[in-house]
């Protein structure tokens, strides 16, 4: 890969004045060969194996970072849905092995590590519902590990009976974090259309498709596009606007690319995706909301948000597609609204709601993400927005995700906080005119006429 001395001196500059930088570089590793009927004994075969595999990620990751001057943020790890693991045990609480994880990834020095995880769009099994029920305890007695739950897809449509299942989950799981501001509620999220080589938390895992080591990228950069269409002159057309996105999510692209290859062939494993995704900090700048506002918007929020927001996550993909051979996991635009300065000033002036990120999440790479709510927010009222989120992700083919956090004792107008990259958030308020019958009802929401393509 031929890298000009201009391209050099632009990426300093994206590296040192626009918050550029390699989000994480993603360790997914199979499980397959641990299983074990007593659940401590599986536990010790999960420790063993990430601990070996994972050895070298850090050290490989800081040499590369130091060798090309790209800053890397996170090392992670993602495992086998530790759900299809639980299948070779009859151990109703599954937290030794979410135990185990959180164990091995303070040995090798990651941050997060997702999979403990249940993919039940179709149905729950036996060890989906254990995996399912210990995720509260689990979340609360780990650090690091994250959990997730698909509970639909385009093909199956909806499993209702989990959706219910899941907003419990969550409510339990607030509470059991609540002397952390409910910070398990972080690590966990529900999806529509779970893809398997994600790289981003709190939803990554490593398929069943994927080998048994791989590489998955995930690159950033909000900053750097602000910086970009921030530079456009004020009559500039959206289709200049569109190109010059394009054109740089190309560049961060080519470092995101580099980055995977150099990882994957040092570790010895497979090299999978690079992810596009354009992943906010709470760092003053480094915002997908302040692109939206440069844009011409004058609050993310408000009208024109959505088509805004539309263009820049075309565009992303269009120019990342061109620099890498693997795209993959989720490749878009997030709006986290606890990572991403601009998206908190947008809730706190009255411009942003619940219901236009419900909006905007036909259009993002995900879906309602790191949204606080008050603590007493009814099942139903929970489960009714994961329905309604995973039918946007049913209907149009595409990844949602619901990331809620339902803070114990706090009210509207409240804040949580919880630090480093989750940052803080304003208590959002919700409607609550859910009622008590529609989430309740269960059976399957039935698949769409699109999903017969066969």
């Amino acid at each position: 890969m031929y890298i000009s001395p201009e391209e050099i001196v632009e990426t300093l500059t994206m590296i040192t004045q626009q918050n550029l930088d390699v989000r994480t570089v993603t360790l997914g590793l199979s499980l397959s060969g641990c299983t074990h009927p007593d659940v401590e004994v599986m536990a010790q075969r999960v420790y063993e194996r990430v601990t070996s595999a994972a050895e070298h990620l850090v050290p490989i990751a800081k040499q590369i970072e130091r060798e090309y001057g790209l800053p890397i943020v996170n090392q992670r790890i993602a495992v086998t849905p530790i759900a299809q693991l639980a299948a070779a045990t009859d151990a109703e609480d599954l937290t030794p092995l979410a135990v185990a994880l959180d164990r091995a990834a303070l040995e090798v020095g990651v941050d997060f590590l997702g999979g403990f995880s249940a993919l039940v769009q179709k149905g729950t099994g036996d060890g989906d519902r254990r995996l399912i029920a210990s995720i509260p305890a689990a979340l609360a007695a780990t650090e690091r590990v994250c959990a997730s739950v698909n509970v639909a897809s385009t093909r199956t449509g909806i499993n209702m009976d989990a959706v219910l299942q899941m907003a419990a989950v969550i409510q339990d799981t607030a509470q059991a974090t609540a002397d952390r501001d409910s910070l398990g509620c972080a690590k966990l999220v529900v999806f529509a259309n779970m893809v398997e080589d994600n790289p981003f938390m709190a939803g990554a895992v490593h398929g069943s498709g994927e080998p048994d080591a791989v590489i998955n990228v995930g690159i950033s950069g909000p900053g750097v596009v602000r910086a970009v269409v921030s530079s456009l002159p004020a009559d500039a057309d959206l289709t200049s606007v569109a190109e010059a996105i394009k054109a740089t999510a190309f560049k961060i692209t080519r470092i995101g690319e580099l980055v995977a290859r150099e990882t994957a062939h040092r570790l010895g494993v497979a090299r999978g995706i690079v992810d596009l995704s354009l992943a906010p900090t709470p760092a003053e700048g480094d915002s997908v909301a302040e692109i939206i506002e440069a844009m011409g918007v004058g609050r993310c929020g408000g009208p024109g948000t959505t088509a805004a927001l539309a263009l820049l996550n075309d565009a992303v993909k269009k120019g990342g597609a061109m620099g890498t051979s693997s795209t993959g996991g989720l490749s878009g635009a997030f709006i986290p609204v606890s990572e991403d300065t601009g998206m908190i000033r947008a809730v706190e002036s009255g411009a942003l709601s619940l219901e236009k990120l419900e909006a905007l999440t036909s259009v993002c790479s995900v879906g309602l993400d790191m949204i606080a709510i008050p603590g007493d927010t009814a099942t139903e009222t929970i489960a009714g927005i994961i329905a309604d989120e995973c039918a946007i992700g049913v209907i149009n083919a595409k990844t949602t995700a619901v990331r809620l956090i339902p803070a114990a004792g706090k009210r509207v107008g409240d804040r949580v906080h919880f630090g480093g990259l989750l940052g803080e958030a304003p208590v959002m308020a919700v409607n609550d005119w859910a009622g008590t019958v529609f989430a309740r009802r269960g059976g399957r929401f039935p698949a769409p006429l699109g999903s017969l393509r066969n």
